[in-house]
């Protein structure tokens, strides 16, 4: 007897744009019902009635990733009316240029900081035990090819894609054996809000519904890593192997991401 709701659930962080939403569609399209956590859920919500998601299948719930409390309440909240996700995407993020030796600009780094990685472990703290104890599911970290090297006038973003690459390795290990799969995903390029304003060439620039798909195969398939595109792979592993000093002319005079004062 078929059923008339899908079993499958997956929860995406910053689901209002981007890549959020790509996912999103993307996994409505294989079947999945949907817990979308954003701040303009108005908006989120208009999105997916236009674009023909049945109400039965998805619900959207207000939540800030840069502060834990707002996140683990969010989550919760889709424990108790949802149940316990097969694949919780943790997709929200921020960059912003910064100074180190512009104070306002410690503020723009530690909020950096919060969003891109506390907010991803308060993401996925709901979910740990209950995935533990049931011997599935999947936790998925998008990390960033800029995790890979420093770049100038991009440290907060950097460091903070560098450190999700690590956390979900250590989380991985952690999780070994348990049945959870942990999956970290690092686009290269994609035209999106987060990359409309950047003021250099961006090679290899994938449109979100392309990436959305390739991702989801990486994420369905259960894989530990990957870079997205793959040609961003190949450079990424190029620019790795550099020298520093070859590394530090190559990139002498690139143009530097806008800074934006804190608030």
């Amino acid at each position: 007897m078929q059923q008339d709701t899908p079993t499958q659930l997956a929860l995406i962080t910053g689901a209002s744009s981007g890549i959020g939403q790509a996912l999103a569609a993307r996994y409505y399209a294989a079947g999945y019902r949907l817990a979308l956590i954003a701040r303009r859920t108005s908006e989120t919500k208009s999105w997916a009635t236009q674009h023909g998601m049945d109400t039965d299948r998805f619900q959207v719930y207000s939540g800030d990733v840069a502060i834990v409390d707002s996140i683990v309440a969010a989550c919760q909240a889709c424990l108790e009316q949802q149940g316990l996700p097969d694949v919780v995407v943790a997709n929200a993020g921020i960059s912003l240029g910064v100074d180190t030796a512009v104070r306002t600009d410690l503020e723009v780094m530690s909020r950096v900081f919060a969003t891109n990685n506390i907010g991803m472990a308060a993401t996925f703290h709901p979910f740990v035990q209950g995935m533990r104890d049931r011997g599935s599911g999947k936790l998925v970290g998008i990390g960033s090819v800029a995790g890979i090297r420093g770049l100038p006038g991009h440290g907060a973003y950097c460091a903070s894609k560098a450190a999700v690459i690590a956390y979900c390795e250590s989380l991985r290990g952690e999780l070994r054996g348990a049945g959870v799969k942990v999956v970290t995903i690092c686009p290269g390029y994609i035209d999106t809000p987060l990359t409309s304003k950047n003021r250099y060439s961006m090679p290899f620039l994938m449109q979100p519904e392309a990436f959305a798909a390739q991702a989801f195969a990486a994420i369905e398939a259960g894989v530990s890593y990957r870079v997205i595109p793959w040609q961003m792979g190949l450079v990424a592993k190029v620019l790795r192997l550099l020298p520093n000093s070859l590394f530090d002319r190559f990139f002498a005079g690139r143009p530097r991401k806008h800074r934006q004062v804190a608030e």
